[in-house]
């Protein structure tokens, strides 16, 4: 079906880029690619794997101080933040970039340029986000942009993996209530556009028996690897919906050791991932799960009658689901702007970013993109990969859709913002 921008936010964009300042400001954008993809390289180069961002956090402090950025700091989730201040009284609006990736210390040798990208572990995920928010505010100042609500950046923590989203949880709880807008910039393509919170959790579950000999026992106890099999097999045979998307994968088996490869193990854990763009239906998948996991115990225990397997669980991840109206004016604001910038727009169903904390609170909320790929070149989007690369050719592009999100939200003297406050 074809997506139509209403009036009112087509007329808005158009105010907003009549505005001198503004559109130097999305000239300046373009003059500072150089130096934004050397930021890009030199923080690449300064390793962050998730939960250790102290180091590249402390560097993109620095450079928000630099740039003479109001209340900069690292708050209590070790996010890096600092605040264009506005002129009045428009909207608070959040753009963020994580700082972690997915990689080890030693992953990242050094940064290749080669046939028009550059190469190197998290090149692009989320680092190119990170050079994207300075540049960002470089463009603001140079062009001395007067917009009326607060623009807080933010290098966020803890975005991927076992990190579940938790810089921008800390962040938003601890400024509830305060955020009005929020852009996060999180995909390889600046042509997508997510406004759904793909919801996810992932749980550890150990069985416990009392183990013992493998012959000898026999007969005697339950045994807690093979109640983890029946839940498994219980878990793989449950039915979930295509629409909204739902899916489960158990990731992980384990009991035992090769010591004890004669042994009824004392223990068995499965760890398991499932996820859902409806909150109601992530809700019923995790009641469904640990139903088919006590059933699975009850009958291994009914099986011998002798001792009962227990179980307990762990959890490692649990990330809101959530969605907002597909014509909500961020969502045909960010539309208006790609088609601006001569991109034709995707829209997303779903996705796991940290876009997600925000619409979880009911923030108006989008994720964007990084990479700028011309009409009929092929979208790359190999991440979390050691062959990671970014296209240089166009990467402004980029940063002058943020750029220009962040004014339509915040709004600028003579052009209101697009957020309701």
């Amino acid at each position: 079906m074809e997506y139509i921008v209403s009036q009112k936010i087509k007329d808005r964009l158009a105010s907003l880029l009549a505005v001198p300042s503004v559109a130097e400001g999305f000239e300046l954008i373009e003059q500072d690619q150089v130096r934004c993809i050397q930021e890009q390289v030199e923080l690449t180069l300064i390793e962050a794997p998730t939960f250790h961002e102290e180091n590249r956090a402390a560097v993109f402090r620095q450079k928000f101080e630099e740039l003479g950025l109001a209340n900069v700091h690292i708050d209590r989730g070790g996010n890096v933040v600092g605040t264009l201040k506005g002129t009045g009284n428009g909207p608070t609006v959040l753009v963020e970039g994580h700082l972690d990736t997915v990689f080890p210390f030693g992953s990242v040798k050094s940064v290749e340029e080669k046939e028009g990208y550059l190469y190197a572990p998290g090149i692009g995920d989320d680092t190119r986000a990170l050079a994207m928010l300075l540049s960002v505010i470089r463009g603001i100042q140079g062009a001395e942009v007067r917009h009326t609500g607060d623009i807080i950046f933010v290098g966020t923590t803890r975005e991927e993996g076992m990190g579940s989203l938790g810089g921008m949880k800390a962040f938003l709880d601890d400024n509830e209530g305060q955020i009005d807008a929020s852009i996060s910039i999180d995909g390889a393509n600046i042509a997508e556009i997510t406004y759904e919170a793909t919801g996810f959790k992932t749980y550890e579950v150990n069985f416990y028996g009392i183990g013992g000999h493998a012959y000898m026992a026999f007969g005697t106890m339950a045994n807690p690897l093979h109640a983890a099999g029946r839940a498994v097999a219980k878990i793989a045979a449950l039915k979930v919906a295509k629409d909204p998307r739902t899916t489960f994968c158990v990731s992980n088996f384990h009991a035992g050791n090769d010591a004890g490869v004669h042994a009824i193990p004392p223990k068995a854990t499965i760890k398991f991932n499932f996820r859902s763009n409806s909150a109601e239906l992530l809700d019923d998948l995790n009641d469904r799960i640990f139903a088919a996991i006590q059933e699975a115990c009850d009958e291994e225990t009914a099986c011998w009658g002798k001792d009962t397997i227990t179980w307990d669980s762990k959890i490692y991840c649990d990330v809101p689901a959530g969605t907002q109206d597909v014509h909500a004016p961020i969502v045909e604001g960010v539309y208006s702007v790609i088609e601006h910038l001569g991109i034709e727009p995707v829209i997303n169903r779903g996705g796991s970013t940290n876009c997600n904390m925000a619409i979880g609170k009911r923030i108006p909320a989008i994720c964007i993109g990084r990479g700028y790929y011309p009409k009929g070149t092929k979208v790359d989007t190999l991440v979390h990969n050691l062959g990671e690369k970014y296209p240089i050719e166009g990467a402004y592009k980029g940063v002058q859709e943020t750029y220009l999100m962040a004014l339509l939200c915040a709004g600028v003297e003579g052009v209101p913002s697009i957020i309701e406050k």
